[in-house]
């Protein structure tokens, strides 16, 4: 699926109007849905807990809170992308506290094209998440049959006196022979013996 035809999920946690009509205009309902406003840090964590988000953007600061601490836990908690927007006299310091968690920032005043690009950068940093997590899974789900054929490898060993050699091709010749999978093999000698 091509990036334009993705669907992204936007929190955005902003009490400027001006700025929450320009990403309205950016964000069309094509791209982006839904997409939630709120106006403070304390909205923004309860609309947090009621759902996941692709990105998050805070535009600080907010009426009861700078929106930091919020970015950080929003971008280490789930596979999400957070544009930390700063007034550019803070926006070094808390750049430097922010990027080392993965938290994207942007100097304000900003511009329409800028945003937009800040959107593009965060929609290709979501790709990679999602890559990651698939190549996560998946080395997960190889972990999980490793330790199931090596459990049926053990059944195998104790109650058939087989060495693990043995054992082992035991378990690959079945599931050559039988064009099943080598989990399916030892699910089975699993179910057997235990």
């Amino acid at each position: 699926m091509s990036l334009e035809e993705r669907i992204y999920s936007v929190l955005v946690v902003s009490a400027a109007e001006k700025l929450n009509t320009a990403l309205s205009s950016l964000m069309p309902e094509s791209h982006f849905q839904p997409v939630k406003f709120v106006s403070g840090v304390n909205a923004g964590k309860q609309a947090w807990s009621e759902r996941s988000y692709d990105f998050v953007i805070i535009n600080s600061p907010l009426p009861d809170d700078v929106g930091t601490r919020f970015a950080i836990d929003a971008v280490n908690s789930k596979s999400t992308v957070v544009l930390l927007l700063v007034r550019a006299e803070f926006h070094n310091d808390i750049r430097e506290k922010v990027s080392p968690h993965g938290v994207f920032t942007l100097s304000k005043p900003t511009s329409s094209p800028l945003l937009s690009l800040a959107l593009d950068w965060m929609s290709s940093a979501k790709e990679r998440l999602r890559k990651l997590e698939k190549k996560t899974l998946t080395v997960e789900e190889k972990m999980k049959e490793i330790s199931i054929v090596n459990r049926a490898k053990w059944l195998l060993i104790s109650e058939l006196k087989m060495d693990e050699p043995q054992a082992h091709r035991y378990i690959e010749k079945q599931a050559m022979d039988r064009c099943v999978s080598k989990t399916e093999v030892a699910q089975e000698i699993l179910r057997a013996y235990s």
